[in-house]
């Protein structure tokens, strides 16, 4: 066997269709328990906890217990990046899968990926804070400016307690829907957090979608000038 990371092996962790949805419905950032991701993936408990103890032996789940239940999260924001990448470069080869109903619009619209906003406004969010020059390309990174940092004060987020983390501030994830960018790091997870706790939007209980209310979509869009509001979905 030749010397290297062993790429075949999480191939084929993410490669078996029950633990790839199991992956996919932990794509929500919430904790799970086994009962939950077996009914995601369509298989037993007995099964989805053979699964689960796979993935968490290949590094990329994580589990907690709460008193009598045990919960299981992807295991950081590396995981998630690497599996919204190949949902990217799966779109982007034609490898889909559809179930027709009002989530599809819903979850292309805005969704969380791990800890971020995504879809149609994670990426017209992006866009407007380079157009602005809030962010700017940096290497093969980016990089939080001075008016950046502005942006982000106004908004009341504490830029000192962003900095604390071990992640870094600005990333750029592949967007699976749009095929381009979205903001993830420790600023994507503020600005989703702030959205959120403000009541600009709210997750939907029965998926990924994140759906902004009227006001949260007024706001939206004078913090995002670049940002033009899509019809509802």
């Amino acid at each position: 066997m030749k010397e290297g990371p062993d790429i075949a092996r999480i191939g084929t962790l993410i490669g078996d269709p029950a633990r790839a949805n199991m992956l996919t419905a932990l794509m929500s950032g919430q904790a799970l328990t086994a009962t939950e991701l077996a009914q995601a993936a369509g298989v037993t408990l007995q099964t989805a906890s053979s699964h689960l103890s796979k993935l968490q032996d290949g590094g990329l789940v994580s589990q907690r217990k709460q008193s009598r239940h045990r919960y299981f999260a992807l295991a950081d924001p590396a995981t998630g990046a690497l599996l919204e990448a190949i949902m990217g470069f799966a779109a982007s080869r034609g490898h889909l899968r559809h179930q027709p109903g009002p989530k599809d619009p819903a979850l292309r619209k805005a969704r969380v990926c791990y800890d971020h906003l995504a879809g149609d406004y994670g990426v017209r969010m992006l866009d407007s804070l380079l157009d602005r020059q809030a962010i700017r390309p940096e290497g093969d990174g980016l990089v939080l400016t001075p008016e950046g940092e502005r942006l982000l004060g106004e908004m009341g987020l504490h830029l000192a307690l962003l900095r604390t983390s071990r992640r870094p501030m600005c990333k750029s994830c592949l967007d699976w829907s749009e095929r381009r960018s979205h903001l993830a790091g420790t600023v994507g997870k503020a600005l989703l957090s702030h959205f959120l706790t403000s009541g600009w939007a709210r997750r939907s209980e029965d998926s990924r979608a994140v759906v902004f209310s009227p006001e949260g979509e007024r706001q939206f869009g004078a913090l995002f000038p670049a940002f033009r509001v899509s019809p509802a979905v």
